[in-house]
């Protein structure tokens, strides 16, 4: 169980002071995301430098569980080459299928919060919003 409150403190504190959720004017993608089951939208902003994210934000509005996962996804790219992004996104997406092993999960750090969303199917389009979307802008 105190596992479980210390993931709810880490998604609430996303959700709450999120880091990342604001303009990125300058940014070099921008692409939206949107999940018409529930509504959230974002739009995922980000600034690169040759190969590497240097930086990014996202705005828009949706659900807890959305927001805070975008805002965790972003902490973790930012300083990473599109590559590496690419591949902390598969991981989270075999995480929320159950198909991570401990140690990916680990490496996915405060983005593990977000493991028993699996359990929820109505939330997992929610979790994985901000991640999809990285993929798209990335691979474009």
């Amino acid at each position: 169980m105190a596992d479980r409150t210390f993931y709810n403190e880490i998604l609430t504190e996303h959700n709450i002071r999120p880091e990342f959720k604001h303009d990125l004017p300058d940014a070099d993608i921008v692409l939206e995301g949107v999940n018409p089951s529930c509504g959230d939208d974002i739009w995922l902003k980000l600034k690169l430098d040759g190969d590497t994210i240097c930086d990014g934000a996202f705005v828009g509005d949706g659900c807890a569980i959305s927001q805070a996962s975008a805002d965790i996804m972003l902490g973790m790219v930012i300083g990473k080459k599109k590559e590496e992004a690419i591949q902390m996104g598969e991981i989270f997406m075999k995480m929320i299928r159950g198909e991570a092993t401990d140690e990916e999960i680990d490496n996915l750090e405060e983005a593990s919060a977000l493991r028993d969303i699996a359990h929820m199917p109505a939330r997992v389009k929610c979790a994985v919003l901000g991640w999809r979307t990285l993929k798209e802008a990335l691979d474009e």
